[in-house]
């Protein structure tokens, strides 16, 4: 089975996700799973350097600083409850996350799940800046992948352009929200739903019996 996934890597929501899915996938074991990770860039717009965290996000969502504090609450209590931790008092910038991406997109298809996980530990759990080449480096060599080939790579601008192409083809293929998941080509499940939610469609998928366009 194929399942695309489309994400961010500064969303909590994706995080939690991506969870529910992994818990699903362990409890599920019926076909061989193919991972494919897609960026979905939800403001590109984000300096190299990064905006304060917090005034950018009462901003973006236009409310108060103690509505931004409900909100983060209520989302860390969520990610809890999954088995995430998010840590929002330790994020102290709003990223750009093309560097991120293109991390995802250069590891190799064995370290690829770990390497996305890594980023999202980095940015919700440690705070560290994932707008950072630095810090991405660092990340992917800690999976054995070469630094000096790794900052070549980053730098490269048509990795950089291939990130924002593919990004920009999920919205004008209808895709306005992440998470979003979408399994055989066929069956699409948008949102970070249960555990529960994620077997139904992955048991509907084998039902369906649609080959894979791997």
């Amino acid at each position: 089975m194929l399942i695309d996934i489309f994400h961010d890597t500064v969303c909590p929501w994706c995080r939690i996700g991506k969870k529910h899915l992994f818990d699903a996938l362990a409890k599920w074991q019926e076909q061989e799973v193919h991972i494919r990770w897609h960026p979905f860039l939800l403001d590109d717009t984000v300096p190299a350097e990064g905006y304060e965290f917090r005034n950018f996000m009462q901003n973006r969502k236009g409310i108060k600083a103690e509505e931004l504090q409900h909100l983060f609450d209520y989302t860390q209590r969520e990610g809890e409850a999954a088995g995430v931790k998010l840590d929002f008092e330790k994020i102290r910038l709003a990223v750009n996350t093309k560097l991120a991406h293109q991390l995802i997109a250069l590891a190799p298809t064995n370290i690829k799940n770990d390497v996305v996980e890594a980023i999202y530990r980095a940015y919700f759990e440690e705070g560290l800046n994932i707008g950072d080449i630095n810090v991405i480096v660092a990340i992917g060599t800690a999976y054995q992948m070469n630094a000096t080939e790794l900052k070549l790579q980053l730098n490269d601008r048509d990795v950089v352009d291939a990130v924002v192409a593919e990004s920009a083809f999920a919205r004008l293929n209808g895709i306005n929200s992440v998470p979003f998941f979408i399994m055989n080509n066929q069956v699409k499940v948008n949102g970070s739903h249960s555990v529960e939610v994620f077997l139904e469609a992955l048991n509907s998928t084998a039902l369906l019996d649609i080959p894979a366009k791997i």
